[in-house]
């Protein structure tokens, strides 16, 4: 699997409830370091209940310029949350395009809602 194969991908609960769509991966090194990095592990999806842009950074809590965009983009991706890798489900599968129910990430029962920022 890439990246590519879940950004912007819908993301339902386990009950088929749209939530929203995959607009950030987060990773997390760690690991021993090889010739360049630590390994890099997918921690989570960041999802979006609006909107399918990326934050461009601004999800960081103390990037505040420039105005207006900050203000905007923070405003588009209200309601966003981190969702754990260990609460997926079910990712899509980019070899099967037959299934349109399969190019959807679902969540676990109970699943936890994080704060996106950084």
């Amino acid at each position: 699997m890439i990246a590519s194969d879940l950004l912007d991908v819908p993301v339902l609960d386990d009950a088929g409830t749209h939530l929203g769509w995959v607009v950030d991966l987060r990773f997390v090194l760690d690991g021993s370091p090889s010739t360049y990095l630590a390994g890099a592990r997918l921690h989570g999806l960041v999802v979006s209940p609006r909107t399918r842009t990326s934050f461009l950074g601004f999800e960081r809590s103390d990037v505040r310029h420039p105005w207006p965009v900050a203000p905007l983009l923070r405003w588009l991706h209200r309601g966003t949350f981190l969702v754990h890798w260990p609460d997926v489900a079910r990712v899509p599968d980019s070899q099967d395009d037959t299934d349109p129910d399969g190019r959807a990430v679902t969540l676990r029962t109970g699943y936890r809602r994080y704060e996106p920022g950084l």
